[in-house]
């Protein structure tokens, strides 16, 4: 364990004096700071050899003659271009002095044996190999023009004095030991060259292989496109994202998945990114090749573009990378929340016209009865006649009414709202009902001078419903006919029949409707031509009591209305109305056990009374336009001859 640690802290002690030799430059990029520490231990180890085994050779040979200078110089060359490495951080002039140092001891040995017949020629092909492992293209140039200058200094080393340094060696010893030994050098080179390189892929396909992994984990997705738009790869997740494979999106195949509307922004917006760099965010609607679990097909999305830079664009030439994910339920969020806000606006809106309505409703009759109870409770209601005491008592019992009559129907309103109105079908003799109620407001439509009219019930109207809320919508329907009816109108109450429905129509040739209010009939506290200034009194319920009567009984209503041509409203219900209620009974409870949620208002529908449908438009007559088209296309019929 002891010889472990002292290998560990050795070792880790090499690497960081390695790591301090290296150049400042070098350090940003992995492939090119393992190619400078691979050059300085290998150049490094030379020069140690070559200084342990410099004294006892200049021991042994004495002082050394010109050859031999240059052949020490040359091995002093590699340790120059380590320090010249570090120092600048240029490999390529550092392997030009490496191989010139090569070089030079590969010209001194052929010097000395044989010159231009030395078999020591051979390792000058070891010069531009060794620069060519290093990976740098002008290293490699470099080393070759060496190399090149090296093979004529060899074919003129045979002139150089050599005198006895001369090697009288057998050629058939000289060139295999030579052969081998380049052989073995250059071999030694590329195993190391390629434990490396196995090393640096290895560590490069981990890293390729942990991005995909997380790029596929992410729910993203991550697409690399060009200049133009187009996919050039696409990430794993595209499978769970548009339900189709990566492959399928490249080119122009998440383009063709866009909506139409939003493709000239997402273009724009990819090329702005690719042109000046800036990051940008598009939103877009993208189509799904499978549903989602919803079963939607069609999703909102949001795209954030980055430009790539041009030395990380990688082999497939992407300019731009972006990131797109889905934003459907963030949309449908700041819907939510949208909706929520306005709501809220309008229920603040139909608050505040709901205090100035009942407040306006309530002030007169309440100002009527204070009034007149004066009058009656006060000294002189001594000399006021039988007559005139009968009448103010009258009016504060009409005023007393009237206030209950508004009382009632806020009540009506709001247990309707809350889901809490007693709601019990039965048989209803729709006939009986039609008469009672027309009897009721008989009275008040005769001193109004409006002739109120009933039309025959037809047959076989057998109507379940409860007979308390048809009762109320009927005569809230009348009231406000008659209401907005001037004297000498007519008000009519009819019964249709359709299929599995019921229709209730209550008709008058009165003021009407202008089109701008059809639209909110039926909103709680509105009243058509409303304001302070109305000539009819009314809280504007009447109508949205109907509704919500409707409502519980799974019907609808119909209003058809204009200026000057009276109103034509129609309650539909349904003959059976048992299933409505055990509806509004499960909305009272809520579902298993949860809260009541309030009962909803029947749907209205509104129309311009007597407004003309326009005739479509006729077909046009093709004529012909060449001489394969004989004769002239046309959808009138052809004239018959009168008989």
């Amino acid at each position: 364990m002891v010889v472990l640690r002292k290998d560990g802290a050795l070792a880790s002690l090499f690497d960081s004096r390695l790591a301090g030799l290296v150049h400042a430059s070098a350090l940003a990029e992995p492939g090119v700071r393992f190619r400078h520490e691979r050059f300085l231990i290998s150049r490094l180890a030379t020069g140690a050899v070559m200084m342990a085994g410099l004294p006892p050779y200049l021991v042994w040979r004495g002082v050394p003659s010109g050859i031999e200078a240059l052949a020490i110089a040359s091995l002093f060359l590699p340790l120059v271009a380590a320090v010249i490495l570090s120092r600048t951080g240029s490999l390529w002039i550092a392997h030009a002095l490496s191989s010139l140092g090569l070089t030079g001891i590969v010209v001194c040995l052929a010097a000395l044996t044989g010159g231009a017949s030395s078999a020591a020629a051979i390792w000058l092909v070891a010069v531009p190999l060794e620069a060519m492992i290093s990976g740098s293209r002008r290293a490699t140039i470099a080393a070759s023009v060496i190399a090149v200058l090296g093979a004529f200094a060899v074919a003129l080393s045979g002139y150089l004095p050599v005198g006895s340094l001369a090697l009288a060696w057998p050629n058939a010893v000289v060139m295999p030991v030579f052969a081998v030994t380049a052989i073995g050098h250059i071999a030694a080179q590329a195993m190391e060259h390629m434990r490396r390189e196995g090393e640096w892929r290895a560590r490069m396909q981990d890293n390729e292989a942990r991005d995909r992994l997380l790029l596929s984990a992410i729910d993203d997705l991550v697409t690399w496109h060009d200049a133009n738009g187009r996919v050039l790869e696409a990430s794993g997740s595209a499978a769970r994202f548009v339900g189709a494979e990566a492959s399928r999106l490249r080119g122009h195949g998440l383009l063709d998945r866009v909506h139409i509307g939003d493709r000239p922004a997402l273009l724009q917006a990819i090329s702005d990114v690719a042109a000046h760099g800036m990051p940008a965010t598009v939103p877009f609607r993208l189509h799904l090749d499978a549903p989602r679990a919803d079963g939607s097909r069609t999703i909102y999305a949001e795209m954030r573009a980055h430009r790539i830079e041009a030395g990380l664009a990688g082999a497939n030439g992407s300019t731009v990378v972006a990131v797109t994910r889905d934003v459907s339920e963030h949309r449908r969020h700041a819907q939510e929340l949208d909706r929520a806000r306005a709501e809220a606006e309008r229920a603040d809106e139909v608050k505040t016209h709901f205090l100035a309505t009942v407040s306006h409703e309530l002030r007169t009759p309440l100002n009527a009865i204070i009034g007149f109870s004066d009058v009656l409770s006060g000294e002189g209601a001594v000399s006021l006649s039988p007559e005139r005491s009968r009448e103010y008592a009258g009016i504060i019992a009409q005023s007393g009414r009237h206030l209950l009559d508004v009382v009632n129907t806020l009540l009506d309103i709001s247990r309707i709202r809350g889901g809490h109105f007693d709601f019990q079908p039965e048989p209803v003799d729709v006939e009986a009902l039609i008469r009672s109620c027309c009897d009721l407001m008989r009275l008040k439509a005769d001193a109004s001078g409006i002739a109120l009219v009933s039309a025959p019930v037809p047959a076989g109207c057998a109507l379940v419903a409860d007979a308390r809320a048809c009762r109320q919508m009927l005569i809230n329907l009348i009231s406000n006919a008659v209401k907005f009816t001037p004297r000498g109108g007519r008000v009519e109450v009819m019964v249709r029949r359709g299929g599995a429905y019921l229709d209730v129509v209550v008709s008058d040739n009165g003021i009407g409707i202008t089109e701008a209010d059809l639209p909110r009939l039926g909103d709680p506290f509105f009243q058509a031509g409303g304001g302070y200034g109305r000539s009819h009194e009314g809280t504007g319920l009447g109508l949205s009591v109907v509704r919500g009567l409707a409502g519980l009984h799974g019907g609808a209503v119909s209003v058809e209305s204009a200026p000057g041509k009276g109103t034509a409203v129609t309650v539909t219900l349904p003959l059976d109305c048992s299933r409505a209620k055990a509806a509004a009974k499960a909305g009272r409870n809520g579902a298993n056990g949860a809260a009541a949620e309030p009962a909803q208002p029947a749907p209205i529908r509104t129309s311009v009374r007597g407004a003309v449908v326009p005739e479509p438009a006729p077909e046009p007559i093709r004529l012909p336009v060449g001489l394969f088209d004989p004769a002239p296309v046309s959808t009138i019929p052809p004239m018959r001859r009168a008989s």
